[in-house]
Parts: structure tokens; sequence; C-alpha cells
């Protein structure tokens, strides 16, 4: 090893990934967890700059240059002049392809793994069968959140399927009693299923008095997110139907509504890569209603009610009845709880730090 108390890993935010507290999406809060937890290797963050990043996490700022490029590219070369300062001895890129390619061809002798979080199919350098295969053969490693990303890959490539982790012991504590609230939390967009929420809590909340309806979340992971027509839209539902929307929130705040609520849904269309929202829901101990899209069976298994996300009547009844049988929610709570213990962020992590060492082993065999 080049560096003699502990090797580094240089972990690569995608360019537009927040990384503090107050702006931070799924990937953001997966390498935070990756970088604390770690206690083999010493973890240093790439990203563009931020507002008070995360605290004891040694994060730094890349700045692009105005060289000619896309914004991708100028971040990939800012990127690249802060590693070659650096030497670190493994290069981990999360969802960028290109930016994962790009290191890999300037820092010969350093291995670069990709992590795959979405679709790679849906990414440039990625989209066709022959972009896959090139990339299969230049990584050192790929890493996929779920077996449903994996399947996107060649199937005759070597693909990881390592599971995104939480702290079980960051969720906060639940009442006694949970908050009669049916809960949303995520992007208020088509694709996470917002409308059909909205829909159907307009059939169910009628009758089921007492009980309300919330919505965390915004068309991004920012407190400064735009205002869409969707969620313009959206709003004139949510407030015949009588549904709170309450907008962005930190992700302290999502994690404190889950530990309340009764009812955690997650709808989503379309195929969730891996569905962090979900496992938060089931370490939170709340009965969870869900889309078995993508990753989410992967995550979710028996330990939550699955429903088809373009049948808002279908969903009101299901909530409905949920609201009227808290034997059933207190089973399905237990059962979610230990669902999320088994992504318990020190057991992904140490198996995580298995993969790199593997990695550095097969460069140094």
């Amino acid at each position: 090893m080049p560096h003699s108390v502990r090797p580094i890993v240089a972990i690569v935010l995608p360019p537009k990934e927040g990384f503090a507290a107050h702006a931070v999406g799924a990937v953001g809060l997966l390498a935070r967890r990756h970088a604390v937890a770690s206690h083999y290797f010493r973890s240093v963050v790439f990203g563009l700059p931020q507002q008070q990043p995360f605290p004891g996490v040694e994060f730094r700022a890349v700045r692009p240059s105005w060289l000619p490029g896309s914004a991708t590219r100028r971040y990939a070369r800012a990127v690249l002049r802060q590693l070659r300062a650096l030497r670190p001895d493994l290069i981990e890129v999360h969802n960028r392809p290109d930016v994962a390619l790009f290191l890999a061809a300037r820092c010969r002798g350093i291995p670069v793994t990709l992590f795959l979080h979405n679709d790679p199919q849906t990414m440039r350098d990625a989209r066709t069968a022959g972009e896959r295969k090139m990339l299969n053969h230049r990584m050192a490693r790929i890493i996929a959140v779920s077996s449903y990303i994996a399947t996107r890959m060649p199937p005759s490539g070597s693909v990881t399927v390592l599971p995104n982790c939480l702290d079980l012991a960051a969720i906060p504590p639940s009442p006694p009693e949970r908050a009669p609230v049916i809960l949303f939390a995520g992007r208020v967009v088509a694709d996470k299923g917002a409308d059909s929420f909205v829909r159907a809590c307009a059939l169910a909340l009628p009758h089921l008095p007492g009980w309300r309806a919330e919505m965390i979340g915004a068309d991004r992971f920012r407190a400064d997110s735009p205002e869409t027509p969707f969620l313009a839209g959206l709003r004139r539902e949510a407030a015949a139907a009588g549904v709170r929307l309450l907008g962005y929130r930190p992700h302290d705040d999502v994690l404190a509504a889950m530990a309340q609520a009764a009812i955690v849904v997650v709808p989503s269309r379309w195929p969730e890569p891996f569905g962090l929202t979900a496992l938060e829901a089931l370490a939170a101990g709340a009965a969870l209603v869900y889309a078995p899209t993508g990753g989410l069976p992967d995550v979710v298994g028996d330990a939550g009610v699955p429903i088809n996300p373009d049948d808002p009547a279908a969903i009101a009844a299901v909530l409905t009845a949920l609201a009227a049988d808290p034997t059933r929610r207190a089973a399905l709570g237990r059962g979610a709880r230990a669902r999320a213990a088994g992504f318990e962020t020190a057991n992904i992590v140490a198996m995580l730090d298995v993969l790199r060492r593997q990695t550095l082993d097969a460069r140094t065999g």
C-alpha cells in the first residue's frame, strides 16, 4: 500500500448531488454512510461546493474549470486534478459511467469502481449494449444497489449486488401509539405516484374520521425546489382531498415523520432502483404500502402490503382496511423493523470494505 496508515478511497459524487443536511438525495446519504462507517479505509468525498457539508466527513469541493466541454466533462477534469494531488488507492464513482470512464482512462494504476444507483441504460456512456460491455471491461468493479439494477447490465459481465444501508440508531423512537397519519415522502412527481396517493386519499379519508394524510417532498431534494406544473395541479387536488402538502423537509424531519406515522405509502410507478424511502419506513416501524416495482421487492420482502400504483381505488381500499385494523398495523411494523435490520450500515459497509480489499488485492496480485 502506498499509504502507511489507512488506504484512501476517493468517493466521487454525481455532479449535481447534494452533500449537506439541507440538500441531499439518496446517493449523498449513502456516500456519507460509507465514509463514516468504514474502519479500514480513509474516505474522502468529492462533490460540487456545498453550504455546510455534512460534518465528520472529509469533503473536498470540486470547482469545475472554464475550459471547453460539457459541464460533466469540466467536473470530471476538476475531480481529476484533485485526485492527482490526493493519490488515493481506490476511486469509487457514484452513478456516472461517463465520469468513471474518464477517470479510469487517466488514473492508470488506480482501480475505479462504479456504483450504479439507477438504470444504466438511461445513462450517458451506458445506453447501448456495446457501451455497457465496454464499461464492464474498463471498470475494476461494478456495484449495483439491487438485483434489478444488476439485470440492466450484460449478463456476461461481473456485477456485484450490494444493497443500500441505513443507520438504525439514527431512526427516532416511535410513540406507544402512532399518529393516525397516512404519509407520502419523496419527490412529488408522477414517477413516484404522487398523484395516485392524493387520489387514493381523496377516496379513503371520508371513511376515516380522525385520520389525516400528509406529503413531504418537492420536485427536487432541496428547499428552493421549483413549482412545476405537475405540483401546481396536484396542490389543487390535494386541497380538495384534504391532503396536506408540507413541501421539502430536511432528511431528519422525514425520519421523524415516519417514526410517528401509522402508514407510509410508496406508490412508485417507475422501477425503483432500490427504494431507500421504503427501507426508512420499514426501519421506522410503519405499516408500509408499496408498489412492487424495480428493486422494491428486494427491499420489502413480505414486510409490506403491495398495491398497483395506477389504481387509486384499490389503494384507497388498502388504506381504509389498514386504518381500521391496529392489530395488523402493529404486526406489519414488527415485521418491518426485523426486515430493516438486515440493511444496518455497519454490516453493509463491512461487506463493502471486503470488496474494496479484494479490488486492491487484484491490482497488486
